[in-house]
């Protein structure tokens, strides 16, 4: 199973392309896929064959077009989806990554986020705020729609 690795490890960095993540967090989720295959026959052969047929040319820029053009073709393969279930667990569940995108875990053991930096998200574009401007009248209702008294 150790030569699937790099080319599992090259997908995941295609589909989930983060350019700040170091090796390690892909790494860590391939071995949890690669980990799971020796309880289904059925997705071990399905992801065997996925990854040897795997295009690794059109994945050697994970963030290329050409990257998101082959993983749009293979989107439905069923190798695929077994990858995809298994990595969006597990690749954000993994704290390399929490620290790497700024997620600080979970707050309720520790008094919720209220008073530890909930509206701390400076990697979001500030909100734009203004005041409604639209007309002061409501809309006419149609006389089809206006509610009817019930008996």
């Amino acid at each position: 199973m150790a030569d699937l690795k790099p080319a599992l490890v090259s997908l995941l960095r295609a589909a989930y392309p983060h350019p700040s993540f170091p090796d390690a967090p892909y790494e860590r989720t391939a071995d949890t896929i690669l980990g799971q295959l020796d309880e289904d026959l059925w997705h071990r052969l399905a992801l065997e064959h996925g990854l040897a047929n795997l295009d690794t040319e059109a994945l050697a820029d994970p963030h290329s077009e050409a990257a998101s053009a082959y993983l749009r073709s293979i989107e439905d393969a069923e190798f695929f989806a077994f990858v995809r279930g298994v990595t969006v667990v597990t690749l954000y569940n993994d704290h390399e990554v929490w620290d790497l995108l700024g997620y600080e875990g979970a707050s309720y053991d520790k008094g919720g986020y209220v008073e530890r930096g909930f509206d701390d998200l400076d990697w979001l574009p500030d909100p734009r705020i203004e005041e409604y401007d639209g007309p002061d009248a409501l809309q006419p209702v149609a006389d089809a729609d206006q509610p009817t008294a019930k008996a």
